[in-house]
């Protein structure tokens, strides 16, 4: 088995990648093990600039392989707010919630998609990322008590369900975090002798 850091201090996304990544020959540990790693400046442009510092942040400091992952909500009407702003809309994710829903107040177009891109640093270096999305639409009420973030106020193209409302075995099917994770288990499983010196 090997040891791979995923870089977040995020409980909640700690969780999903280790379901997501439960078949795979991998110790997942998070930035939590690592309390004297200094903060992760995230001052990309984008979420595949964000992705990438993270990882290599991370696989850096540590000494070992590392992902990091930035997804966020892009809302068409608001012109792709919040975009790679997401957890840093408001204060806590209540706020973050109602800020998105009192901007889209009026709005007849409630088309948006959740997004995230995967990196991978091993070897001293970004050496792949993978992006996974989903489109679906902002509701008017929050509805459901599982997930986080904004899961309560999406629902998926195809579905009645929030995120928030459906089981965790369906998002972890469905989602952008899991069909980002698919391609870089794709990829790892394709290309292992690239990460040979690491792993």
């Amino acid at each position: 088995m090997f040891k791979v850091v995923a870089a977040t201090a995020n409980p909640h996304k700690l969780v999903e990648f280790r379901k997501l990544l439960h078949d795979q020959n991998a110790e997942i540990v998070g930035l939590d093990s690592y309390p004297e790693m200094p903060p992760i400046e995230e001052n990309g442009k984008s979420f595949l600039e964000n992705a990438g510092i993270k990882a290599l942040a991370a696989h850096q400091y540590c000494g070992v392989p590392a992902f990091g992952d930035d997804s966020g909500l892009e809302i068409e009407a608001l012109n792709g707010a919040p975009g790679i702003y997401s957890a840093r809309y408001a204060d806590t994710p209540e706020g973050r919630i109602n800020r998105v829903l009192t901007e889209l107040k009026g709005q007849t177009n409630r088309s948006a998609k959740f997004v995230c891109i995967i990196a991978i640093a091993a070897n001293g270096e970004v050496i792949e990322a993978f992006k996974g999305e989903v489109k679906g639409k902002i509701i008017d009420t929050p509805r459901g008590t599982n997930g986080f973030g904004y899961d309560p106020i999406f629902v998926p193209e195809g579905y009645e369900q929030t995120f928030a409302e459906m089981p965790e075995e369906l998002k972890n099917k469905i989602s952008h975090r899991a069909r980002a994770c698919q391609a870089a288990i794709e990829f790892i499983e394709d290309e292992m002798s690239i990460l040979d010196d690491d792993f």
